[in-house]
């Protein structure tokens, strides 16, 4: 029987989801949520562009989205910097015994995290004890990119030495924000919201202490890096053009330290044009994420998202739709969880029933 769904969100990710959704046989969407006033009373179909109308009114009626008693919220909102809103929107629908499953909390993606606020904690955890419910976060990194996968290949080994889990992107068509957070645009001066060591490993350091509790460990301590790269060109994006004299490429790593030694490593290396920086690491490909393992045995596994289907959409795109399709794919072994929070040492393989069609 198909896995009745409702999705909360029509950005970027949401809109590529519901395309797929409506013609997947295991899941039947039956309602979307919006925040946005604009959007209300539109037809899906519509707000997503597509063809066809899906016969789904877009609404912000949240009682009514629960009173359809879907088997799963899947949640596509906002980032973790509106933690408010999206807290609010959630215990509702798991007090009301529905399980969520999102990607916008990525610090819930080891909730267990030291630096996660209680306030953004304690509120999901009675809920999901009031309705008998359960709340899984992912992402492709912070997610599956650094803890699905690198967990995976050591399970493989005998011994790691080291492990890193490597995001090795060009910004170039990406719109998102990075002037603020990463400083990509700025004066080198210029210190940016992530360079703080604490924001960094509470925004992006999640997968470091889960993958040492995976393996058995205890972290002496978690360590960042941050550097910068000043281009000496005029580099056009997406966004506008980035000036010479002015930071076109950051690379940073978040540092599972054990028994004095870096043993657990994220790294991201973001830059405008595959030229940018040319001394830090790249793929063999462009745009991919990357895992190396020092071990018995030693391992790299690079992953690539790419879209073949002649609509132009770049690698950027193509990792998005797979982060939106981690969460809904794993609707089906979550509904089947115990109550509480849900992360990825919790779930079983997840094959993608139903995408040979």
């Amino acid at each position: 029987m198909a896995k009745r769904i409702v999705i909360w969100g029509t950005g970027f990710v949401g809109k590529m989801v519901i395309a797929q959704i409506v013609k997947h046989p295991l899941f039947e969407l039956v309602g979307v949520g919006v925040s946005n006033p604009a959007k209300v009373g539109r037809d899906v179909g519509e707000i997503c562009g597509l063809a066809e109308p899906v016969g789904i009114t877009a609404t912000d009626d949240i009682d009514a989205l629960i009173a359809l008693k879907p088997d799963a919220l899947v949640h596509y909102g906002p980032t973790a910097s509106h933690a408010e809103d999206n807290i609010a929107l959630m215990t509702r629908f798991l007090r009301a015994g529905i399980d969520v499953c999102s990607t916008a909390m990525t610090p819930w993606v080891w909730p267990t995290m030291h630096l996660n606020p209680p306030n953004w904690i304690q509120p999901i955890t009675e809920a999901c004890e009031l309705g008998e419910s359960s709340c899984f976060t992912t992402g492709i990194d912070p997610g599956f990119a650094n803890d699905l996968f690198p967990m995976t290949l050591m399970g493989v080994c005998s011994e790691v030495r080291t492990v890193r889990a490597s995001e090795l992107l060009d910004y170039t068509n990406y719109t998102g924000d990075y002037e603020n957070e990463m400083g990509i645009g700025r004066e080198p001066e210029f210190r940016p919201v992530l360079q703080n060591r604490d924001v960094l490993i509470f925004a992006w350091g999640a997968t470091v202490p889960m993958i040492a509790h995976a393996a058995g460990i205890m972290l002496d301590e978690i360590t960042t890096t941050w550097d910068k790269w000043v281009t000496p060109t005029e580099r056009k994006t997406a966004k506008g053009v980035i000036a010479p004299g002015h930071v076109a490429a950051v690379r940073f790593t978040i540092n599972g330290v054990y028994q004095g030694r870096t043993r657990i490593q994220l790294e991201h290396v973001n830059r405008i044009g595959q030229d940018a920086a040319p001394d830090w690491p790249a793929g063999t490909k462009d745009d991919v994420y990357r895992v190396d393992i020092e071990g018995t045995p030693s391992i790299s596994q690079e992953t690539a998202f790419r879209f073949t289907d002649g609509s132009g959409r770049d690698a950027a795109a193509a990792g998005c739709l797979a982060t939106g399709m981690r969460a809904l794919n794993a609707v089906p072994a979550v509904n089947e969880l115990s109550p509480g929070w849900v992360t990825a040492l919790d779930l079983p393989l997840i094959a993608g029933a139903g995408t040979i069609r």
